[in-house]
């Protein structure tokens, strides 16, 4: 195929396809140009943030991981045609999505290995890009980042092949598995051409004609919850002595917050203000079995890290230099020291607001 350039039509110029050489450009141009990546055909107000290349996994690296301002995850894989590899691309996906799910429990450890590739090409955090790249106001970043990590540990992911020629038979099988699976697999097609110091490049997008619409997801994961409902979701998923626990941080929060927001994520999430102390919350206590510590969010330096210390203090096991992430604990962490964490929140805010 061939395209036609001219300038204010005159001097037409005939331009023939050109070759990408290295699979290692295409990362880097997809990883510069993630709007490459067409998922705005799926729906028209997608945009893909890359937020790494060459992840790490037990299954080798994964050539790039993006995110929307969902908090839908997305793994890339590149391949270019002439590769006699080519026809495993799909089962080299899932490969990689069973590694990312296998072995990503800890979900600070995931973060951490964004940040690292963040702060190298943008200067930025995750969370700091993620905010600049979308505009978001800090409470939808932590909903973006709370969804990220429920879709991590539910290995919920979009799949993306992405070469400069496919194959019939590739897309034949990409809409067999979205036909048959609970997968979304989109495999685009860039057509490459080179003028001068210009690339033109035509992104083509196959899969989506299976109506398994993104925003089908999106929406089930935008619940607002209520307080009572909260509640309710706990009931349900946690044992007698876990909701005890829970419903013991659950009260004292609604009793002494000055605001108690919940979230609109899968599960049910409560995140209690004291203003006096911070503008925004110092934990959310979440149905998915996560007490999370909002360390990061304290804007006063003092403050912050002296939580941090009571918090080490109780037994909790914090990550390195606590006051500058969100790290979660489970219910077999906090659930025992429920009462112990309640004591302290309440000596650190006295103290603190005095």
């Amino acid at each position: 195929m061939a395209i036609i350039i001219s300038q204010n039509g005159k001097d037409a110029v005939r331009i023939d396809k050109s070759s990408i050489d290295k699979e290692d450009y295409l990362q880097q141009y997809i990883y510069n140009n993630p709007e490459s990546i067409p998922l705005y055909d799926i729906k028209e107000d997608i945009r893909l943030l890359i937020l790494a290349r060459e992840f790490p996994t037990n299954s080798g690296p994964i050539d790039a991981i993006g995110i929307d301002k969902n908090g839908e995850l997305y793994i890339v894989e590149t391949k270019l045609y002439k590769n006699a590899d080519k026809r495993l691309v799909i089962a080299q996906a899932l490969d990689y999505g069973a590694a990312l799910w296998k072995h990503a429990q800890d979900f600070n450890e995931f973060l951490g290995i964004l940040d690292e590739h963040t702060q190298r090409v943008f200067g930025l955090r995750t969370t700091e890009k993620i905010k600049e790249f979308f505009s978001l106001a800090d409470d939808d970043v932590v909903q973006v980042i709370d969804r990220a990590r429920s879709n991590l540990n539910g290995g919920i992911f979009h799949f993306v092949i992405l070469m400069d020629k496919l194959e019939d038979r590739l897309k034949d099988l990409v809409l067999y598995v979205n036909q048959n699976s609970q997968f979304d697999i989109y495999a685009v097609e860039l057509e490459y051409y080179k003028h001068g110091s210009y690339e033109i490049i035509i992104p083509k997008i196959f899969g989506a004609e299976v109506k398994k619409d993104i925003a089908v997801q999106t929406n089930s994961l935008r619940k607002q919850w209520t307080l009572e409902q909260v509640l309710e979701d706990a009931k349900q998923k946690y044992n007698m002595e876990e909701y005890t626990a829970f419903k013991k941080i659950y009260d004292f929060s609604v009793t002494n917050a000055d605001e108690a927001r919940t979230g609109s994520g899968s599960y049910g999430s409560l995140s209690p203000i004291f203003k006096k102390v911070s503008e925004k919350s110092l934990y959310t206590l979440s149905t998915d079995g996560r007490l999370s510590f909002n360390f990061e969010w304290i804007e006063n330096e003092e403050f912050k890290k002296k939580y941090a210390a009571l918090v080490g203090k109780i037994g909790f096991v914090l990550p390195v230099e606590p006051e500058k992430k969100r790290p979660s604990v489970r219910t077999e962490e906090w659930v025992p020291k429920a009462d112990e964490f309640i004591l302290v929140l309440k000596a650190f805010i006295k103290e603190n607001s005095a």
